[in-house]
């Protein structure tokens, strides 16, 4: 019988392995294998017939080798009780395999059938007060003056000291690039943002604010970007900085500062959110950093205030419903807010300064909290709405936003923030400096 042309063997660490080229073309050309082929997949080899024999051998791990060639061959990873998946990702990293071992351990992001994979722990000055998700899987916590960041793999990369200016918020740039708010250092004239390495921890650039052409300090709040390359945060300057920054991300040069106006709350804003289908800015500014709660939209087209509400005004009694946060919902033409209820509400964007529609079919709690709580977050992604309460997040689905799942772990406390990003959900607690990785598993074979 004629051995196929396309045919080829391995020798990895003593055992050996015949697999094809159109098996291994699955790699991909940036793959290690696509370095063994050439343009057409055919094996780069000498022009004798006895070559086309021969076994290539590869000092590695074989038993690694075998579950990463079934998955070229069948797309499906599975993983022996007796490799360690750390080994198997240092492996698949080898090969240059990582992005297929990610998309066979995923399946799509589906709040309702999210479980929990890991919880991560770990030693940190100060409370945790934001988890970010990164684009490649992994994710950015901080706690005080602390960063930490980890790959999709949670493995650690060295920790980002402020040398005590306490972060208020983190973001990711790119896969590669983070940028951190920090409180203005007293004395020093010290504070605002960086941005940073994620992996060296490196600080590439900061971003100043000039105010009647001085640069001045300040203290950094909520981040948000845009698609066309820009950061906004909140700033509040010992002058008269009191606003929404805007800087480049490739020059870090201040392009636009919008200044609030008087009796408006835009410097102490605790949410920034990108529109990129109206070209607006969500700022929202929350009850209890400021007695009362301020949403806007800013153009920055027209310096205007495109939309906004508040409740300043408004009569106080015992079953008041404060917002604690606040998400644009493009799609429907809504912002949605919660209260420490849990209850969602709704307002139109096409009404400014309408009021808010409580939903009773959202509402889950009986107006019990705990001793501690964490205030409630909001998160859209994938057509899902998502809140935390306490230690559970809820997914709320349909056009009336109803309830059908909710997540909980026990260990680690309330929930102080959650971010999603990479097709994973990051729940960060506010005891034990623990956060969860929620993951939703591959569908099932048929």
């Amino acid at each position: 019988m004629k051995i196929p042309k396309d045919r080829v063997r391995f020798n990895v660490g003593g055992r050996v392995f015949e697999t094809t080229s159109t098996t291994l073309a699955n790699a991909g050309r940036n793959s290690f294998f696509g370095a063994l082929f050439n343009e057409n997949w055919t094996l780069k080899q000498p022009n004798n017939d006895s070559f086309s024999h021969c076994e290539l051998f590869i000092d590695r791990n074989p038993d690694c080798f075998s579950v990463l060639l079934d998955l070229l061959r069948t797309g499906d990873l599975n993983i022996p009780p007796n490799i360690p998946e750390r080994q198997l990702y240092r492996e698949a990293s080898f090969y240059g395999l990582l992005d297929h071992v990610r998309s066979a351990k995923w399946g799509q992001f589906d709040g309702n059938r999210l479980r929990h994979s890991r919880s991560v722990t770990g030693q940190a000055p100060g409370d945790g007060t934001a988890i970010r998700a990164g684009p490649d899987g992994g994710c950015c916590v901080a706690h005080g003056s602390v960063v930490h960041v980890y790959d999709w793999i949670m493995e650690e990369y060295p920790p980002l000291n402020l040398d005590y200016r306490r972060v208020n918020d983190v973001g990711w740039v790119d896969g590669e690039r983070i940028i951190i708010s920090a409180c203005e250092k007293l004395g020093r004239g010290d504070g605002g943002m960086g941005l940073f390495s994620k992996s060296t921890g490196e600080l590439r650039y900061k971003f100043q604010v000039c105010h009647e052409n001085q640069v001045k300090s300040f203290t950094a709040g909520a981040l948000s970007t845009s698609s066309d390359y820009k950061i906004f945060s909140s700033c509040k300057g010992r002058s008269n900085e009191y606003g929404i920054g805007v800087w480049d991300q490739v020059t870090g040069k201040q392009i636009d500062f919008f200044y609030e106006s008087p009796g408006w709350s835009l410097g102490d804003a605790d949410k920034l959110q990108w529109l990129n289908g109206s070209n607006c800015l969500l700022v929202a500014t929350l009850f209890p950093r400021k007695d009362n709660c301020y949403i806007s939209m800013l153009d920055f087209r027209d310096k205007t205030m495109v939309w906004s509400w508040s409740d300043f005004g408004a009569p106080i009694t015992v079953d008041e419903k404060r917002v604690r946060d606040a998400i644009a919902m493009e799609d429907n033409n809504a912002i949605c807010v919660v209260n420490e209820y849990e209850d969602l509400g709704f307002m139109d964007l096409r009404m400014n300064g309408g009021s808010v529609r409580w939903s009773s079919r959202s509402r889950i709690m009986k107006g019990k909290l705990s001793d501690e709580p964490c205030y409630p977050k909001l998160a859209l992604h994938e057509g899902q709405l998502f809140s935390s309460m306490d230690d559970c997040i809820s997914v709320f689905c349909g056009p009336d936003w109803v309830l059908t799942s909710r997540l909980r772990q026990s260990y680690g406390g309330s929930i102080c923030d959650f971010s999603i990003g990479g097709d994973r959900l990051f729940a960060l607690h506010s005891e034990e400096n623990v956060f969860d990785v929620w993951e939703t598993p591959p569908p099932p074979i048929s």
